[in-house]
């Protein structure tokens, strides 16, 4: 029980830095907490509302992973390295690709809430 109380506190100081840190990681926190009830509200099965909010907590996930990776790679070398510019990149992407997805699931949601689907 010890092991996951201390877990869970290192969790929460990582979304605390982010959350003081990073500007993206605010904005999309923010979406969660817009998206949790909104998902309720338009989707009329369990598992779609875990989709859509699956889909934004993965982007979350994604972003503290890429925030974690760049503030590595900025620990590691601050001058201009174009390896370490490719795994910030690769970093970037990933979260790219996460939003995408996230915004795929939520438009096919709206479209089929809306009777376009």
């Amino acid at each position: 029980m010890d092991h996951w109380i201390r877990a869970t506190l290192h969790s929460w100081r990582g979304i605390c830095a982010a959350w003081r840190s990073e500007i993206t990681f605010r904005e999309e926190l923010v979406a969660l907490v817009i998206a949790v009830p909104l998902a309720f509200l338009i989707a009329q099965e369990n598992w779609k509302r875990v989709a859509l909010i699956g889909v934004m907590l993965l982007t979350l996930v994604v972003e503290l992973l890429n925030t974690a990776v760049e503030k590595l790679a900025d620990r590691v070398s601050r001058e201009s390295d174009s390896e370490i510019g490719r795994v910030k990149d690769m970093g970037s992407a990933a979260v790219g690709l996460s939003l995408l997805l996230a915004g795929i699931v939520w438009v096919l949601a709206l479209a089929e809430f809306f009777g376009l689907l």
